[in-house]
């Protein structure tokens, strides 16, 4: 069914809306926490300390999140105007396009909060009371995003944070209880790579986000330092993945140049588009390449 023929608060309506392209970059930092997890707990602990519950558990909780989210996003940037249908550069939204209603758009929010909250709620059991205040600080952070953050040119920093530090140290820490220097790198590596996503879109939508008063940091350092900041993420991601061969998993270091080449062609794409709706097959293509890096990683660990 053609988007323009979506009908208002049908089951294609919420898919739109629920944007299911983006899941991938909730699933990589799972995925690579819970191979480090299941690698160290085979070498020290001959796997009885790894729980597969607590995996799927991390999953599921990394998945409604990223759906809350965007939810979040698509109701408050139609709000405050950010999300103009007649101007719009990027894939259509759901609320300005009239798909889903603004008071649906609220109740969807406060549901799937809801059902986070209820689906992280197990991981007590795995990790301590303390992953109350990590689910909390989750669910907050999801709406400061929208709502502050992203309009002050931090959303790059929370990427980082809430894609890469957060995820792949909490689903490690949940199987061992604790979190090593090389996880942490791993960490950063995996929020460098997702954010390549967000630069993209922000590349894609400077000129908009300027007029918007959305001061991402392509409005703030220029489009040419955006496209070095895009290519430099990426590269940045591979020197961090060194860890990988430190610890005993060359593999883990040496497959994700398969993604290091797609960055690079991807970046190449980028620099040649420069604006305009073309831009959003690089972001297609960005989202393929962040998959492909959390399948080489978790391969290359998983191998061994």
């Amino acid at each position: 069914m053609e988007e323009s023929r979506v009908k208002t608060n049908s089951p294609r309506a919420w898919l739109l809306a629920a944007r299911p392209k983006t899941l991938s970059g909730a699933a990589v930092p799972v995925m690579i926490g819970v191979a480090l997890a299941w690698v160290d707990s085979r070498d020290y602990y001959g796997g009885d300390a790894f729980s597969w519950t607590a995996a799927l558990l991390c999953l599921l909780f990394a998945f409604v999140m990223q759906i809350d989210a965007n939810f979040i996003n698509d109701f408050f940037d139609f709000a405050r105007g950010a999300d103009d249908a007649a101007t719009r550069l990027g894939p259509r939204r759901a609320c300005a396009q009239g798909w889903v209603k603004l008071d649906s758009m609220k109740r969807a929010i406060a549901g799937t909060t809801c059902l986070a909250c209820v689906v992280g709620l197990p991981l007590i059991l795995f990790g301590g009371l303390e992953m109350i205040f990590v689910g909390a600080v989750c669910v907050l952070f999801c709406f400061l995003y929208t709502t502050h953050f992203s309009y002050m040119g931090l959303g790059d920093v929370l990427v980082l944070v809430f894609f890469g530090i957060v995820p792949v140290c909490i689903s490690y820490y949940l199987q061992l209880h604790t979190v090593t220097w090389q996880v942490l790198l791993a960490s950063l590596a995996c929020g460098l790579v997702i954010d390549a996503l967000l630069i993209v879109n922000n590349f894609r939508d400077r000129d908009n986000d300027r007029e918007a008063g959305k001061r991402t940091i392509i409005v703030r350092l220029g489009a040419k330092a955006g496209l070095q900041l895009y290519l430099g993420v990426g590269i940045g991601a591979m020197i961090l993945g060194g860890t990988f061969w430190m610890n005993g998993h060359p593999l883990a270091f040496c497959l994700p140049f398969v993604y290091l080449v797609l960055h690079v062609f991807t970046y190449l794409k980028i620099k040649r588009i420069d604006k305009g709706k073309a831009l959003n097959l690089c972001l297609g293509e960005t989202a393929r390449n962040i998959f492909i890096y959390g399948l080489t990683v978790t391969a290359g660990l998983l191998l061994v």
